[in-house]
């Protein structure tokens, strides 16, 4: 248990131990300042229970290196991110439909919407009771815990010699705690020389693969401009190899054309003189122009021709009819005046 360490006196003769009798202090619901203060300037005795003391080991300590340490652009990205959820969140909330607030003098109640109502039994009676406090006191001071006295006092006589010496006593211990600490010391200086051998072996294995990674992007690199000198060089010879194709196709098709051509000629010349698409300017001159002038002319006077015995037939025609009504009334007043 944690003992508070009494000032100690000046030692006359024997050593004696003595501690005053003090009751069990109870554990408030809330900090007391005062009595963290006290504690505070009170002297632990026990090294397991002193707050200073760091229990554990210290291999299992996580050191993280600086490499690994989370980068502060990181960090202010993960923040946005969550500020941008926090404020998503509350907008959904805020859009969310709600029940309209009671108006003033009412209040919201859960109400049964099922088709068959049930009896609430369990329902708690409730009233409103009213009540005027007195102003806001301090707190007052914490009377002092003094327990009531229990049983009978009771008195031992401790004679010289029978408690232990502190002096003496205390030597394997010390011994013990002292050992134990250098030895751990040793130990923690061996494991910083470790991890520094492991860090410089580290290290020269680093500079190693970096010279070999460097060695190996030079010949990647070499590589590749060989691939791509050579490619070219294909490409450019492919090239060449078409061009020559296109030529040797080009001469062979010009002289397959004039071949073709040389009897082909004459005989077009021959077909369109035949077709009529080479002429003599006076004889066409006169097919297209003056025969058509012509023919027109003589319809016009053949259409003259037509009209005028048209005329004379009419005529003739309307001459009889006269005369054959002239002899038919001859020939009815010659029978009446028979």
């Amino acid at each position: 248990m944690t003992s508070i360490l009494q000032p100690q006196k000046e030692a006359t003769g024997t050593y004696t131990f003595s501690s005053r009798p003090r009751a069990l202090q109870n554990r408030n619901k809330y900090r007391d300042p005062v009595a963290e203060q006290n504690e505070e300037q009170a002297q632990y005795g026990n090294i397991m229970y002193d707050r200073r003391v760091v229990r554990g080991n210290t291999y299992a300590q996580n050191i993280l290196p600086i490499s690994a340490q989370t980068d502060p652009i990181e960090i202010q990205r993960m923040q946005e991110a969550r500020r941008r959820a926090v404020a998503r969140k509350r907008a959904k909330e805020q859009l969310r439909p709600r029940t309209p607030e009671p108006v003033e003098g009412r209040k919201h109640i859960d109400v049964q919407t099922e088709l068959y109502l049930e009896e609430l039994s369990d329902r708690i009676e409730e009233s409103d009771v009213q009540c005027q406090t007195d102003a806001f006191l301090d707190r007052p001071a914490t009377p002092l815990f003094i327990p009531a006295k229990t049983g009978k006092d009771v008195a031992t006589q401790i004679l010289e010699g029978e408690l232990f010496d502190f002096d003496v006593e205390v030597n394997p211990i010390l011994e013990v705690l002292t050992g134990k600490t250098i030895e751990q010391a040793l130990l923690e200086v061996m494991e910083e020389e470790e991890l520094a051998s492991l860090r410089a072996q580290q290290r020269a294995f680093e500079e190693l693969r970096n010279a070999e990674l460097v060695e190996v992007q030079r010949l990647e690199e070499q590589e590749r401009r060989h691939r791509e000198e050579k490619e070219h060089r294909m490409k450019q010879q492919r090239e060449v190899l078409r061009l020559e194709k296109e030529s040797a196709k080009k001469i062979a098709a010009r002289a397959f054309a004039q071949h073709y051509l040389a009897d082909l000629l004459p005989s077009v010349y021959s077909s369109l003189q035949d077709n009529g698409y080479f002429y003599d300017s006076v004889e066409r001159d006169v097919e297209t122009e003056f025969m058509p002038w012509l023919m027109t002319e003589v319809e016009k006077t053949l259409d003259k021709r037509v009209f005028g015995r048209t005329m004379l037939d009419m005529l003739i025609r309307e001459v009889v009819k006269q005369r054959l009504d002239v002899f038919e009334k001859m020939e009815q007043t010659n029978h009446a005046s028979k």
